[in-house]
């Protein structure tokens, strides 16, 4: 059995606990990350084949320039939002 301080609160587990902060996932860099879902999100800015790449359609290497983007994207706010 154990016995509890009376000068300290019974914690309930979770960040309190830990020791660690509460985190805030409000930070205006969050809405970075709406950029690389715009991209993808409205076919019609990128639904045709010129201007080619290579060879490629447009269509094919926006779609890989879209991914390159969304990781780039996703570091940045990563590194700015990381406490």
């Amino acid at each position: 059995m154990t016995t509890q301080n009376p000068d300290r609160p019974a914690s309930s587990g979770g960040a309190a606990s830990t020791g660690r902060g509460r985190r805030s996932d409000r930070s205006p860099w969050n809405w970075l990350l709406l950029v690389p879902l715009a991209l993808v999100l409205y076919p019609p800015l990128y639904n045709r084949v010129e201007p080619e790449l290579f060879d490629i359609p447009f269509f094919y290497w926006y779609q890989l320039a879209a991914i390159g983007a969304s990781v780039l994207v996703t570091v940045l706010v990563y590194r700015m939002t990381r406490s």
